[in-house]
């Protein structure tokens, strides 16, 4: 057997064809395509867990506060006249309204969060030991919601 006729019976090289890459590459595409924008959500909801945890422990350093004074703390800052909370990375926190009866605890989304747009301000009011919960719906303006039933406080 000569060396031509050698070379002509070895298996040609395997790989893919360009049509075969094409197809495996928009394959890829589609995936990513459903799946990023699932996780980027996920994400979103992520942080907003720690801007509700931020809100829980202000509602109960608020209390504790109220036990030995007179009206509710309308500061964050450091003790003796502030509640030393700090707040999360990608949320402001404020109270507002801070009164014998009652105050309110807005977390406004920043960083990150300042794109999630229908739960970029959170809030919690309480007032006569009665807490309601709001959130924007659009997010084109600064103020929340009370009256209407909103996902981002689902329970």
């Amino acid at each position: 057997m000569n060396t031509l006729t050698r070379a002509r019976s070895k298996p040609q090289g395997r790989g893919f064809t360009l049509i075969e890459l094409l197809v495996a590459v928009a394959i890829v595409a589609i995936l990513a395509a459903v799946a990023l924008p699932t996780f980027i959500d996920s994400v979103r909801k992520g942080r907003r867990s720690d801007a509700f945890a931020a809100i829980a422990a202000i509602q109960q350093a608020q209390e504790r506060w109220r036990a030995n004074n007179p009206s509710y703390n309308s500061s964050l800052g450091s003790p003796p006249s502030g509640l030393n909370i700090s707040e999360p990375a990608n949320y402001g926190l404020a109270i507002t309204d801070a009164a014998a009866n009652g105050y309110v605890i807005t977390a406004t989304g920043r960083a990150a969060q300042a794109s999630d747009r229908n739960c970029k301000l959170l809030s919690l009011r309480m007032l006569d030991g009665n807490i309601t919960y709001a959130a924007c719906e659009n997010c084109t303006f600064t103020t929340a919601s009370y009256t209407a039933t909103n996902t981002c406080w689902s329970r």
